[in-house]
């Protein structure tokens, strides 16, 4: 997935970036290429072994200018993660979808920079914790240990 990246020069041969969807990934480099393999790299490293949802990319170019990190002085460009290289465990599902809801579906992963399983990932867990939120105190420990990692952006723990 592409994800946003705000570029800094540091000096007058460095660079450092951040990700407004990752905000504890940092990475620095003498070259951009280095900025971006140690970008990619950050970002891999924080998820591998991880069960946590990984965020969807921020994709508005509004968005992005808004975002308090973007103080005028940098850049923004798109890295490529490569989520394949996290090694959360997935669980293959057959879906059936209107060929018409199905084409809505991929139009808005492409614009967003996701796979259509991540934004179909992300749109169950955005109901779970909708439908749940408020009322975990009912729910039994082990569901709600669930809808607490969805809300908070977190996948929940293997059984």
């Amino acid at each position: 997935m592409q994800y946003p990246l705000y570029v800094h020069r540091t000096g007058d041969t460095s660079f450092r970036a951040s990700f407004p969807d990752f905000p504890r990934a940092v990475a620095h480099g003498e070259s951009m290429y280095e900025l971006k393999t140690e970008a990619k790299q950050a970002v891999e490293l924080m998820y591998d072994r991880s069960e946590q949802l990984i965020p969807a990319p921020t994709c508005s170019t509004s968005e992005l200018q808004a975002h308090e990190m973007d103080d005028g002085e940098g850049i923004w460009m798109f890295v490529d993660i490569n989520l394949a290289r996290v090694t959360s465990q997935a669980v293959g599902i057959q879906v059936n979808l209107l060929d018409t809801l199905l084409q809505q579906v991929d139009l808005v992963a492409r614009e967003r920079h996701m796979t259509r399983s991540a934004f179909i990932t992300l749109a169950v867990a955005h109901e779970l914790a909708a439908r749940y939120e408020g009322q975990l105190s009912c729910l039994p420990v082990s569901q709600r240990s669930f809808v607490t990692d969805a809300i908070h952006g977190t996948a929940p723990p293997e059984n």
